[in-house]
């Protein structure tokens, strides 16, 4: 098991460009901050709009991806900028809006 773990951790490092293991948990802390900030935000403003179990799904779906989707980003950001991680931060942002915009482009 601990093998594994230590092949899954030299893995991520090598993959995002971290030299050090204390470099890899802050990029990880910098993840989970955000993720679980951004729940407290979806709570928040979901409550302001009244968006609840009531709500259709439709409704509750085009919120959390006006709302949600845009709040996790910019915590994410953040978040990497306040832990000194802006770098990467920023460079995994671009990444993943790429991604994300080449599902609905086509490429050819």
């Amino acid at each position: 098991m601990r093998i594994i773990v230590g092949e899954m951790i030299e893995k991520m490092k090598k993959r995002w460009g971290v030299e050090s293991f204390g470099g890899l948990l802050l990029i990880l802390f910098i993840f989970a901050i955000t993720g679980i900030t951004t729940l407290y935000v979806r709570e928040l403003v979901f409550g302001w709009f009244g968006i609840g179990a009531a709500t259709p799904f439709w409704l509750e779906l085009i919120a959390w991806i006006l709302i949600v989707f845009p709040a996790y980003q910019l915590l994410f950001l953040l978040f990497g900028f306040v832990f000194g991680q802006f770098e990467f931060v920023w460079e995994f942002e671009k990444k993943s809006l790429n991604r994300i915009k080449n599902l609905f482009t086509s490429n050819k």
